[in-house]
């Protein structure tokens, strides 16, 4: 198909906005899914997101539709998630697009998310559809949200169009204004290949399945490619496109777009973001990739059985492919073994990648509690990144240590202002500014330690505002902070597990916590075992786990007092030597229990 009759296009809104449900209705309209095989939330085909409800993963689909008198367009949609931890999957739809649909609920109005992705869209160039969805419901106010929505895009609210994605109304129309307002892809189709690697997954009998959208050229069927970042050489085994379902096809044109199987089973050999090309005729320059994400927290994930390791990291190799904002390094710990040090976007992003080791693969796994990256500035001016509280270095060589700050947007109806203040607060937050954004929402802009947000921010700001708060967050670097490593001593012995980076404030109260929950966990031994916790040589909290007694004078009956005397000093002087000697074993289920106990007490 010729390349003026081509669409590429995003729908990009807040957390249940009904994006996958605007995306069925045009699957109906355009007749791609016959309606015997239509299911609600069509395009989330992940078990984990028809339980959650959620879009995890972007999905991108090929329609066909005629607008009359002008004949047959070509639809590439790609439908996105909404929840500020897969961000990175909407920035690379937005690479692989020329318009995006910004829906926005006419119950809920302009949320936090909207705003974030709005910019996204702005900055990336994009033709911007805003739409009102929603408007059957009771109560929605379509001309209160087109009022705050064209306020944020600085355009005519006569220009945001109002729809129901559930009902269908207003969605045919929809279909018609992406056609004429939406460009078609500029690009060459003489020049050599270029495409953008924006996704890819991993088929467990042909490999690496690369999703491309093709900028410049043509990709074909046994064309000899390579991709320029990192230097991997293939063939092309299929080429095809997304109906949903993968369809082969004999090749992409420019503005395409849709997936190549080359046989590469590496799956470090293709990374998203990179550029394809032609072996003989070769693009001069890649194309710029979308903006690599960083990630903000990081957990230890390690194998309940220590068998199961090389599986484990075979595992993370396959979904790493399926998820960009993944990443792992080898690690090991005294009290866990050999395990991996993964980083991610954020806590929903963590209990997904736990969640989909744990179904897809078959693995028993245990996570520690999360924590963030830290700058640490050494006396000597030598700047080192801590991924890992354990492997903070010794306090009397550290200046300074920095942590990851974020610009957090909450968006929050008048009568809740004051609980969202007191919040921040509570979370070591810096109020900045205030705006009315329309008589029932109001925006607060603040400034946030990343460590405070991660484990249940969230939670609590739905909580004190009744759910209608919403959230938004970028992160703009490392300030210093009054931070110290607590370690927590199990009969002497540091335990690396369960060491963690907190507030020099909060140390004793923290302490007090893990220190009191290990001592309910940990089985008593023939001797006193102390569990401290300490921050350097000064121990802020202690517990003792007394020790199990054995009853030596059960065999002493009547007689002389000096002889129980004598078998009670003996078995003072045993307790005493096997106090040096003994080691305290920690059973799993308390490594387990502590480390939940750990997120759960940070959360509170």
């Amino acid at each position: 198909m010729e390349r003026e009759r081509i669409r590429n296009f995003c729908i990009i809104a807040h957390i249940d906005h009904g994006k996958s449900t605007l995306a069925d209705r045009f699957l109906e309209i355009t007749e791609t899914v016959p309606r015997q095989k239509m299911a609600d939330q069509y395009l989330d085909r992940m078990e984990l997101e028809r339980e959650r409800g959620i879009t995890i993963k972007a999905q991108a689909v090929r329609m066909r539709y005629t607008l009359d008198p002008d004949g047959e367009y070509r639809l590439n949609l790609i439908d996105t998630p909404g929840h500020v931890d897969f961000s990175y999957e909407v920035s690379r739809s937005l690479a692989a697009c020329e318009g995006a649909i910004l829906l926005v609920d006419a119950a809920q109005g302009v949320e936090a998310q909207t705003v974030g992705n709005a910019y996204l869209a702005v900055e990336a160039g994009l033709t911007i559809i805003p739409v009102v969805n929603k408007i059957d419901l009771p109560v929605a106010d379509p001309e209160g949200t087109a009022m705050e929505v064209a306020d944020l895009l600085g355009i005519d609210p006569g220009e945001v169009m109002r729809i129901s994605a559930k009902t269908g109304e207003g969605v045919e129309e929809l279909l018609r204004t992406v056609i004429r307002r939406v460009p078609p892809p500029a690009g060459d189709a003489g020049r050599p290949l270029r495409a953008l690697v924006f996704d890819s997954a991993y088929d467990t009998y042909r490999g690496v399945v690369a999703f491309l959208r093709v900028v410049e050229g043509r990709v074909t069927r046994g064309a000899k490619v390579s991709f320029m970042a990192t230097g991997t050489k293939a063939e092309v085994d299929e080429v095809g496109y997304f109906s949903p379902e993968m369809t082969s096809c004999p090749e992409l044109g420019t503005g395409d777009v849709g997936y190549i199987i080359t046989g590469v089973k590496d799956v470090g050999l293709i990374k998203v973001g990179d550029t394809v090309t032609e072996r003989e005729r070769p693009a001069a320059e890649p194309l710029p990739g979308y903006r690599e994400p960083k990630p903000m927290v990081f957990a230890g994930i390690y194998p309940v059985d220590s068998d199961d390791f090389q599986e484990l990291e075979d595992a993370l190799g396959k979904l790493k492919l399926n998820d960009a904002a993944l990443t792992y390094t080898r690690e090991s710990s005294r009290a866990l073994g050999f395990g991996f040090r993964c980083g991610f976007l954020g806590l929903l992003h963590m209990e997904i990648v736990q969640e989909r080791l744990e179904r897809e693969y078959g693995l028993d796994l245990v996570v520690t509690a999360p924590n963030v990256v830290y700058e640490v500035v050494k006396r000597n001016g030598e700047v080192v990144y801590v991924h890992n509280p354990s492997d903070l270095p010794d306090l009397s060589a550290v200046r300074e240590i920095r942590e990851p700050y974020v610009q957090a947007t909450i968006l929050s109806p008048p009568d809740y202002v004051g609980a969202v203040l007191e919040l921040v607060k509570e979370r070591r937050g810096v109020y900045q500014d205030m705006s009315y954004l329309s008589s029932r929402r109001v925006e607060l802009r603040c400034r946030l330690p990343l460590a405070e947000m991660v484990v249940d921010f969230y939670d609590q700001l739905k909580s004190r505002s009744r759910g209608y708060a919403s959230l938004d967050y970028e992160h703009i670097g490392f300030l210093p902070g009054d931070l110290v490593k607590l370690d927590v001593l199990i009969n002497g012995e540091p335990v690396d597990a369960l060491s963690s980076i907190v507030e020099r404030s909060r140390a004793h109260e923290y302490g007090k916590r893990i220190t009191r929950r290990l001592r309910e966990l940990i089985p008593r031994q023939l001797f006193d075992v102390p569990i401290q916790a300490a921050v350097g040589s000064r121990v802020v909290a202690r517990e003792t786990i007394k020790a199990r007694r054995k009853d030596v004078l059960a065999k002493c009956y009547g007689g002389d007092v000096t002889r129980k005397k004598k078998l009670l000093e003996r078995q003072k002087e045993g307790k005493k030597r096997m106090k040096m000697v003994g080691k305290v074993e920690i059973p799993q289920e308390a490594f387990i229990s502590a480390l939940r106990m750990s997120r759960e007490e940070r959360a509170r």
